[in-house]
């Protein structure tokens, strides 16, 4: 199976450093140290795919460090400064960058992004609203007048597909390329498990009704920070009711017919793009 998009990240993350102060200012000290090269959120990248690095001294004025990790030693940052906003939506230059990513740069990217994304909208205490301070090497922010911590946070997304007689089920959103379809997908909610959200999340958009859901594989998608759990559920029939609010089309898709739109054929739709769980999934299922 593929490694999915956005993991098998390098760095270590050096969570000993987070709680040493003065490990982490001789980390800042150190003449090795690599910054991120960011632009607007969007990172900067070479021929093969590598992540472009900046000393700490090219530093913006006022900027908070946030430790990413260490490479044999060499500690890695991302720069925080206040004010910094990410864009609403991906622009097409990274969708293009997308592609491009060496293995395990992008998940080095997703971790900057996603804990820079939430700095810049948590700079206020959900208890007492008081201004907070970044603590722990940027991976979590304090309250000092009521003490409250609080931490990057990770909203958990099911992206599934529903298997009947051998086909999969694919739906197609608005927002899609033309001919794009892809697994089905929405956020877990409060007091439920990951098979409960699968079960009810395919009956809401596509009105089938599964069971018997399996694990496939996960994937941090930084935009902003969510975590995508992969799964397949048995339908106990194929009939599809569909929520026009959420898909605009879903159809059943055999097998082999989904073996050779991945393998590059033209088929009865795209497929979802190699960094995306979906791909992942959808390639694990074809393969039986």
């Amino acid at each position: 199976m593929l490694t999915p998009g956005f993991t098998g990240g390098l760095l270590d993350r050096a969570d000993a450093l987070r709680h040493d102060e003065a490990a982490l200012a001789a980390a800042k000290s150190d003449w090795r140290a690599r910054l991120l090269k960011l632009e607007n959120f969007e990172p900067e990248l070479d021929d093969m795919g590598m992540l472009g690095w900046a000393t700490l001294a090219d530093a913006p004025d006022h900027a908070e460090l946030v430790l990413l990790g260490l490479d044999n030693g060499r500690p890695h940052f991302a720069a925080y400064t206040p004010g910094m906003r990410a864009p609403k939506g991906r622009s097409a230059r990274l969708f293009g960058l997308l592609d491009q990513f060496a293995p395990g740069e992008a998940a080095t990217y997703a971790a900057a992004r996603s804990v820079l994304d939430w700095h810049s909208r948590h700079q206020f205490c959900a208890n007492c609203g008081h201004q907070t301070a970044m603590f722990r090497a940027g991976w979590g922010r304090n309250c000092p007048n009521c003490h409250a911590e609080h931490f990057p946070r990770v909203d958990p997304v099911v992206i599934m597909i529903a298997e009947h007689d051998g086909r999969a089920l694919l739906g197609r959103q608005p927002a899609f390329p033309p001919g794009r379809y892809s697994a089905l997908a929405g956020f877990l909610e409060p007091g439920e498990s990951i098979e409960e959200a699968v079960v009810r999340e395919i009956a809401e958009e596509a009105g089938v009704r599964v069971r018997d859901v399996r694990y496939i594989a996960s994937q941090p998608w930084p935009f902003p920070s969510s975590l995508m759990v992969a799964c397949v559920g048995m339908a106990d029939d194929d009939a599809i009711t569909l929520d026009t609010h959420e898909l605009e089309d879903a159809i059943w898709v055999p097998r082999d017919v989904v073996r050779a739109v991945l393998a590059g054929e033209s088929g009865p739709f795209l497929p979802p793009p190699p960094y995306a769980i979906a791909h992942t999934l959808l390639t694990a299922w074809a393969a039986g």
